[in-house]
């Protein structure tokens, strides 16, 4: 397999996550939420793996007829900000007012977010909450908390996009890739087996999702502490 083949590969590698994005959907509407959270997961490996294989094989030098970082970003759109707000608000999780406020505020701020060009830090962190509602509803999911708890945290998340807060990205972080890199695999892992339970976890499960999000979530912020913005 040639150069260009190989870079060629990992563009179909990425845009076969618009087909999971699909099949989210379809079960989305059907209200099979642990189906739907299940392809968003398999998306959500895709995402982690492309990344690193576009840049071994060094697709904008041998395929460079298609754009990755636009292809990425549209199926990211899909599986990490549009499909997730309707299953927030469709399962009743949030419904009503509070529903519709959350879909508008997630879905507006999240488009403005994704074509903002300061979204990336020296260090290949995040400058800003980065997008990642299918991750914080998942959580929702298992969690199932009030409302009104929904509606503070994602309005809080929604005002992080658009502040100085760095959020790490599990593989492009240098900066405690080590711990990282293994969190973001093991959340994956729990929360395959959260929405295979039906968002009814054994105990392991569900504190093994907490404490991966928790990391996740503020590793970037304790980093811009502890070494500075870019650190």
């Amino acid at each position: 397999m040639n150069a260009a083949t190989k870079a060629l590969a990992v563009h179909w590698l990425t845009a076969s996550g618009a087909v999971f994005a699909m099949l989210a959907m379809l079960e989305a509407i059907k209200g099979d939420w642990a189906a739907m959270f299940v392809w968003l997961i398999v998306a959500f490996a895709v995402d982690g793996i492309d990344g690193p294989l576009a840049r071994k094989y060094d697709v904008k030098t041998h395929a460079p007829q298609f754009d990755g970082v636009l292809l990425d970003l549209i199926i990211d759109y899909l599986t990490y900000v549009f499909i997730p707000a309707y299953a927030l608000y469709a399962s009743g999780l949030m419904d009503g007012w509070s529903g519709w406020v959350a879909i508008i505020v997630i879905t507006f701020a999240s488009a403005l977010y994704f074509a903002d060009t300061r979204m990336k830090t020296k260090d290949n962190s995040f400058s800003g909450f980065p997008g990642c509602w299918n991750m914080l509803i998942l959580v929702l999911f298992a969690l199932s908390p009030p409302w009104w708890a929904c509606l503070i945290l994602i309005a809080i998340l929604a005002v992080a996009m658009f502040v100085p807060v760095k959020f790490i990205h599990p593989v492009r972080t240098d900066r405690w890739r080590v711990v990282s890199l293994p969190m973001a695999l093991a959340w994956t892992v729990f929360a395959g087996f959260a929405a295979y339970a039906d968002f009814a976890p054994a105990a392991p499960v569900f504190w093994g999702l907490m404490v991966t999000s928790l990391y996740l979530l503020f590793a970037g912020a304790l980093q811009q502490v502890l070494h500075g913005k870019d650190g």
